[in-house]
């Protein structure tokens, strides 16, 4: 009896969404260290220069300015495929915004693949990056991810379910990011670095994608279903208070606000973190990569235990400023860095900064209808793509710039960015203390 119960069980998981995340993530860090590491490797040929600074300097300006032109295209392609997917998405679609882009995850890998293959040009990614934004991209999967969790969950526990989203994402980058580098120096005669890993890579982004094909199960909600229900008495009223009847547009307004500039900052940090710990001093291998981003990826463990701890205690407002705080002590310190251990303290810093982001989603959930939700939370994540022409290029020039006098300068700016976006999250905490307010007196 206990066999059968066991499979049900399974069964019931597999048709989750969380799988899908775990072997995506998974296939994702693998390739993300790949490409890190095969872009150093192509780096050493762009100078013939004996002089080692000079070297490593130029080395330098390569990997940005691959890393800059590839990250713009991969963010700005999939535009205006995300949103068509988002609002096929609303009209009772759900698998769509995660099923075309798990098809074009499939193409980096297998163009990198033939790269390192072949030794073609790495500027073949640039294309395969193009035809990843064309199916959507991270753009419209991760909202789609994002809305089916929401849609699942009701409001006084969205927040611990994307919390819980971010958990499984961050623990499969965890445990990817410490097998990357260790897979992407295995290789025979026949096969050179980074190959096995690329090929693991891409069986696990087929088992993605052939997860939301056969196995996933969601629940259409659409405009046309809701009004429906609502007239037919098929929902309790219970649920009506789930969902708001009209948008709160200036918190809607400013909780956009406050992701632009908190994204940027992380974004921008981000966007040459790699870079900085290829060069001296600190002059990473593959495996000190994959360790580094694996100690990145547990900051979304700590965060998720972050919201579970002080969640009973404080608002969701305060959360996300805590959240914002972590990120901004850990990011300045991060200006100093000139060791590894340095390195892991200025992380330890960071362990609640990926707390904002799903609050601000799950808060920003919780200002529109059902049926809107998916196209509210890929409009968002658009927002985010048009920060990203911003703070991509302006991350990579500024820390070019100041290799030579402070190359820590890029994360002392971002630090700055993320106490402004501290700002409009104040203000949505005193409005929505206000708003509580009102209702308690309206219900007296």
């Amino acid at each position: 009896m206990a066999l059968p119960g066991c499979v049900r069980s399974l069964r019931a998981v597999l048709r989750q969404v969380w799988p899908l995340i775990v072997l995506e993530e998974l296939g994702s860090s693998f390739f993300d260290t790949a490409l890190q590491m095969v872009v150093l490797d192509r780096s050493a040929g762009t100078t013939t220069d004996p002089d080692n600074h000079a070297s490593s300097e130029s080395q330098q300006i390569f990997i940005t300015n691959f890393h800059m032109i590839f990250n713009l295209i991969v963010k700005f392609t999939p535009i205006i495929p995300a949103l068509l997917l988002a609002r096929l998405g609303d009209r009772g679609w759900r698998r769509l915004p995660l099923i075309v882009p798990l098809v074009g995850y499939l193409v980096p890998r297998l163009v990198l693949m033939l790269v390192v293959i072949f030794n073609l040009d790495i500027r073949l990614m640039y294309g395969a990056g193009a035809l990843f934004g064309l199916s959507g991209g991270f753009a419209a999967y991760w909202p789609g991810v994002m809305t089916l969790v929401s849609l699942a969950y009701a409001e006084s526990d969205r927040s611990k379910g994307l919390m819980l989203v971010e958990l499984l994402y961050g623990m499969a980058g965890l445990v990817g990011s410490l097998v990357s580098g260790h897979l992407f120096q295995l290789y025979t005669s026949s096969l050179r670095d980074g190959i096995v890993l690329l090929i693991v890579s891409f069986i696990l982004a087929v088992l993605s994608l052939l997860h939301a094909l056969l196995l996933l199960q969601v629940t259409e909600v659409s405009n046309r279903v809701e009004e429906e229900d609502e007239t037919s008495g098929l929902i309790p009223p219970s649920v009506y208070l789930d969902r708001p009847i009209q948008r709160n547009l200036p918190n809607i307004s400013l909780l956009f606000i406050a992701a632009i500039f908190y994204t940027s900052s992380v974004g921008g940090a981000i966007n040459v973190l790699g870079a900085y710990v290829l060069k001296e001093p600190l002059s990473w291998n593959a495996t000190q990569v994959g360790y580094g981003n694996a100690a990145g990826c547990l900051i979304f463990l700590t965060s998720f235990l972050g919201v579970k701890v002080l969640r009973p205690f404080v608002s969701e407002t305060s959360l996300i400023m805590i959240g914002m705080l972590s990120f901004t002590a850990g990011i300045y310190f991060m200006s100093f860095v000139t060791a590894t251990y340095m390195f892991y303290l200025a992380r330890s810093l960071n362990l609640l900064a990926l707390i904002p982001m799903p609050i601000i989603r799950s808060l920003l959930s919780q200002q529109v209808p059902k049926s809107s939700c998916g196209m509210t939370l890929t409009t968002l994540q658009v927002a985010l793509k048009f920060a990203a022409a911003a703070y991509i290029p302006a991350s990579t020039k500024i820390y070019q710039n100041t290799l030579d006098w402070f190359p820590g300068f890029v994360f002392t700016l971002s630090s700055v960015f993320s106490v402004l976006a501290m700002i409009p999250i104040s203000i949505v905490g005193c409005r929505t203390q206000e708003e509580d307010r009102y209702e308690a007196i309206q219900g007296d």
